[in-house]
């Protein structure tokens, strides 16, 4: 049979024939939907790759995020530290002042001025011209100050209550309303019991003092 004979019989069926003209339509719609389901399918591997890639990407950042923060970590401990073994030199200077005055013949507020002096240039705090002294501010005397940046210490050989740091806060705030900036608020005590210095720590920590205290006893 040719074609041609086959493609008017079929006409003829569509035709004549409901039930042939259901298959045959049925046919040619599933075809259809077999087409469509390949596209979908297509457009989904598509969407998972890229599902992939972003997912991949986020693990990769994931992990740099991870190392980064790993390192912070490692700095911070190796920061603390350092600021730990800092804090235990100046400690352990402020506790030698004793044998040193004997060569020195400099009272402890003379020498604390000048151990502050000298390590606040080191670190870069304050200029290589600049000098910590004594100053007066609205009638109080302020064992430690510099204007530019704003310092203001006190200095004390014994400590027996948290009346010191209390002292110093207090011209601190003299200074602050004269000079309309913070300052920096620095604590010496060569001695303190040990009472007294944790009441003076952790009114230091709230008022954010820097302490440093020589030696503390019973």
């Amino acid at each position: 049979m040719e074609l041609s004979e086959l493609k008017a019989k079929i006409l003829a069926l569509l035709k004549v024939d409901e039930e042939f003209r259901y298959a045959v339509a049925g046919m040619i719609g599933y075809d259809e939907i077999l087409k469509r389901l390949q596209k979908h399918d297509e457009k989904f591997e598509e969407i998972l790759a890229q599902i992939k890639e972003i997912r991949e990407s986020q693990n990769r950042l994931e992990n740099r995020v991870g190392s980064l923060e790993k390192s912070v970590n490692s700095l911070d401990k190796r920061v603390g530290s350092l600021e730990e073994r800092v804090d235990s030199l100046a400690s352990a200077m402020i506790a030698g002042f004793a044998e040193i005055s004997k060569f020195a013949g400099i009272t402890f507020e003379e020498f604390a001025r000048k151990f502050l002096t000298a390590s606040l240039k080191k670190l870069g705090q304050i200029p290589q011209g600049a000098e910590l002294t004594r100053k007066v501010i609205d009638g109080e005397e302020v064992d430690i100050f510099l204007e530019d940046p704003l310092i203001v210490g006190e200095v004390t050989a014994h400590a027996e209550t948290a009346q010191e740091v209390q002292k110093l806060i207090r011209k601190a705030e003299l200074a602050k309303t004269r000079y309309a900036k913070e300052p920096r608020k620095v604590l010496v005590i060569l001695t303190a019991k040990r009472e007294a210095a944790r009441e003076i720590e952790k009114i230091a920590k709230e008022k954010n003092v820097e302490l440093i205290i020589g030696r503390i006893v019973d």
